[in-house]
């Protein structure tokens, strides 16, 4: 009998619900609607069209039910952003983007607070101004009156679990991605918090990864009436490492979209002296283990120089942008894709342009050079993140993973091989929506275990694999990339 599953995944620029029909041999992933979700400014805040995203998740699940009775649904979204809601459960305003200033604003008074070292060792979480302990600190210190009202802090996929069936708790993989969690303790870092002047209160139950939280309502629509809805792995990267067909220890996964997420996965957390340098994030993963990564600013640099070239009269799409860049000349610029110049929106080619110029490299001469610029760094970069997770670990890693978006870069795939001089194999692209299904069907009883659902993945998506060719430029473009931190003076750019 073929079960039928509905995802929902959201990610940073755009959102898709995807329907999975598990016949117990294979998995076949169905797109049933896929839209944009783009951040506004409220009053000088950046925030997210929640109005917007609430309508398009569901016109897709009323599509997905629309194909048949659903069994299960579930939601995903990226990290770190979270609604707060009042007492009736009703959303208070908008969720506030990542990007939003204030959470850097208040960077350093919460290391005067809580300094880095403890709060790494507390969290074990990579220390970046998005997280969503630097929103609440903001909040605390502005005294929010959205703050104040809230009754409950939930994540993005958990404001959906609580309109379809009323729950009101997180998941674990997401609440990790907070700073606000302790995975020693296994539950809410409530004394930091406390002494940040946030209410504790308003956080939470934690749900295990898989947990059935409930069954939709009549009101729902037809197919979707009595689905359960499962508590996935509602962090994205969670979901998309669920989904990695890995072998073994020795491999590595690159979950590249808007984000690179670099990692591997540990049963245990890595936040030791070395892993504090290297200010690697512990997120949760499925069956209770870690994922042991860093953050790296992926294509977003692409996305935004798109949007700048359509906004000149210049629109290209990113197939086009990727033949254009493999004809431009090979090797020349380099730029740290984490450089805080890249944070937030605006002018990325110019940045980039600044970027190069201040560190005496040659300026890229058109759209093309600006993307072969991106496309190579981001390789470089990939392959300097996977030698300090070996060295950190002390783990041998002799295979790296490619899902997400960037499966489908086939220059990205081939220049992260030959930057890390490790095969790379690509896919599934869908991998975080695949690893949503994955969990609704071990919350279902249909997989045993998430290994059974890894093995199904390598039955259903066949990767296309990259192997690394000998080639002395790219171990001089390491060196030269490596440099590039010390070459960076410190300047304002402010396009």
């Amino acid at each position: 009998m073929t079960r039928t599953l509905a995802a929902v995944d959201l990610g940073a620029q755009s959102g898709r619900v995807v329907v999975g029909r598990f016949d117990g041999a294979r998995l076949a992933v169905e797109e049933v609607h896929r839209f944009a979700n783009v951040p506004v400014e409220n009053d000088g805040v950046l925030e997210w069209d929640w109005p917007r995203l609430e309508a398009d998740v569901f016109e897709g699940l009323g599509r997905a039910g629309a194909g048949g009775q659903v069994e299960s649904v579930a939601v995903d979204s990226w990290g770190v952003d979270f609604g707060l809601v009042d007492a009736a459960g009703r959303l208070l305003r908008n969720p506030t983007h990542y990007r939003n200033r204030r959470r850097a604003s208040v960077f350093d008074s919460v290391i005067d607070q809580i300094p880095a070292r403890e709060l790494y060792e507390r969290t074990a979480i990579q220390l970046m101004p998005i997280n969503t302990l630097f929103e609440l600190a903001a909040a605390a210190a502005e005294r929010d009156p959205t703050l104040a009202e809230a009754r409950r802090l939930l994540m993005i996929p958990d404001l959906f679990h609580q309109r379809l069936c009323g729950s009101q708790v997180t998941e674990r993989t997401n609440a990790t991605t907070t700073q606000c969690y302790d995975p020693h303790a296994r539950d809410w870092a409530r004394d930091l918090l406390d002494q940040l002047g946030v209410p504790t209160t308003i956080l939470p139950d934690v749900a295990p990864t898989g947990s059935r939280l409930g069954a939709i309502g009549t009101e729902a629509g037809a197919g979707l009436d009595g689905a359960i809805v499962v508590a996935t792995a509602t962090h994205d990267t969670a979901a998309a490492v669920a989904a990695v067909p890995m072998t073994g220890r020795q491999c590595a996964y690159l979950s590249v979209g808007t984000w690179s997420l670099v990692g591997i996965e540990s049963d245990e957390p890595i936040a030791g002296e070395a892993a504090y340098r290297a200010n690697l994030s512990n997120e949760g993963g499925v069956d209770g283990t870690f994922r042991v990564l860093r953050n790296v600013t992926g294509l977003w640099l692409l996305e935004e120089c798109r949007r700048v070239w359509a906004e000149a009269g210049r629109p290209y799409s990113v197939s086009d942008l990727v033949a254009r860049a493999a004809t431009a000349p090979a090797l020349r610029s380099f730029v740290d894709p984490n450089d805080p110049t890249f944070t937030e929106p605006g002018d990325m080619p110019a940045r980039i342009a600044a970027y190069c110029k201040s560190t005496h490299q040659e300026v890229p001469a058109d759209d093309a050079a600006v993307v072969r610029c991106i496309i190579e760094s981001l390789a470089l970069k990939h392959a300097q993140t996977i030698d300090l997770l070996a060295d950190v670990a002390q783990r041998e890693i002799d295979e790296l993973h490619v899902v997400g978006g960037g499966a489908n870069n086939e220059l990205l795939c081939s220049w992260t091989a030959q930057a890390a001089q490790r095969p790379v194999l690509a896919g599934p692209s869908e991998a975080t929506a695949v690893g949503n299904l994955l969990v609704q069907a071990v919350a279902l009883g249909e997989l045993s275990t998430i290994a059974e659902g890894r093995e199904l993945v390598r039955r259903s998506f066949a990767p296309k694999a990259y192997e690394p060719a000998a080639d002395a430029r790219w171990q001089q473009a390491r060196e030269r990339f490596a440099e590039l931190a010390s070459a960076r003076p410190r300047v304002e750019v402010t396009t």
